[in-house]
């Protein structure tokens, strides 16, 4: 899909050298007519360059996007993201500052991609933004929605007392525990282990409590309540093993088991804190437990065989200890 290269194909339709009365549109007067009036005023336009599916992203959301920024005649952004593997996670009201591109984005799909045009109110104004926005400047900008948490139901949620909560329904607080995890995961699946490891663990802190904060009126709801647990239990627990906390590892891997005692990414999360803590019988005792729910996971499998490995090593050198142990004692008793 083309993005930078947009403004320079714009330009070679234009003719420098025909007179002013017959000079052909500029590159944002050519856009216009394929572009639709969001909010009737004229001030911002879309076009849809590929459609996104689901719901449009809602107020107060937090979305992870790629976008760039073009002023009229361009070819460069004087702003973009798309250089980044990883670009943050914005918070709508709070981190988009351009009013036009903030209602652009309630209009937008998960996937999407979408161009709009930004007349000075909707963007920087009438002075603009020196010595990069010239004053009263018309903007372009290119956005893509990667995805999109529904954070505000999230801030909403939180912001009510003990006893509020508890009178929501079960699948209102269900998807706000599942947001949490949610952005733990990203964290997680950007590798930024030590940089996020505090905002990681906040978030399944804060849908651990407001689970345990919840007053069950049933054994169907306790169970369900359970189910949600146990991924937040073996997200921190593989958390901890990445951060090199096999202690704090084989904690939440254990609560984990105590809800799902058959669990077997548990048992090869309490497997792997176990053979860090040196303690290979019970490492043994995990995998094999593990290995005879899957028994060809080759990760068990590995894994086992490490154990295996290390355990008899373990032993070696404790049989030789004691042998040098037995026959010093054995000398100093024939003296």
């Amino acid at each position: 899909m083309s993005r930078n290269g947009l403004i320079s194909s714009l330009r070679r339709l234009i003719n420098d050298e025909e007179p002013l009365e017959t000079r052909s549109p500029s590159p944002f007067e050519q856009l216009r007519p394929r572009m639709n009036d969001i909010i009737g005023d004229g001030g911002i336009l879309k076009e849809v360059v590929q459609p996104g599916d689901g719901p449009p992203v809602p107020e107060n959301a937090s979305v992870l996007i790629h976008y760039s920024g073009f002023l009229e005649y361009s070819d460069q952004p004087f702003e973009t993201t798309t250089h980044l593997k990883y670009p943050r996670m914005m918070k709508l009201g709070r981190d988009v500052t351009l009013a036009g591109l903030e209602l652009g984005l309630l209009t937008m799909k998960k996937g999407e991609f979408s161009r709009f045009l930004l007349q000075p109110q909707y963007a920087y104004g009438e002075m603009g933004c020196p010595p990069f926005i010239p004053a009263a400047a018309v903007v372009l900008y290119e956005v893509q929605i990667l995805d999109y948490l529904d954070s505000g139901q999230v801030d909403d949620f939180i912001t009510m007392s003990v006893e509020q909560q508890n009178t929501v329904p079960m699948s209102t607080l269900l998807e706000v525990v599942n947001t949490l995890r949610s952005f733990g995961n990203r964290f997680f699946n950007q590798n930024r282990y030590y940089n996020a490891k505090d905002r990681y663990k906040q978030v399944h802190f804060e849908a651990m409590t407001l689970l345990g904060n919840r007053e069950t009126q049933s054994d169907l709801e306790k169970e369900r309540i359970k189910t949600a647990l146990l991924p937040l239990y073996l997200n921190i627990s593989l958390a901890e093993l990445r951060l090199e906390r096999p202690h704090k590892a084989l904690k939440y891997g254990n609560k984990a088991l105590e809800i799902d005692s058959a669990n077997t990414k548990a048992l090869f999360r309490c497997g792997q804190a176990y053979l860090e803590l040196h303690e290979y019988a019970s490492a043994q005792c995990c995998l094999t437990s593990a290995q005879a729910q899957k028994p060809f996971d080759s990760d068990i499998n590995n894994l086992l065989r490490k154990v295996t490995m290390c355990y008899k090593d373990s032993l070696d050198k404790e049989k030789d200890l004691y042998s040098k142990m037995f026959r010093e004692l054995k000398g100093s008793v024939k003296m």
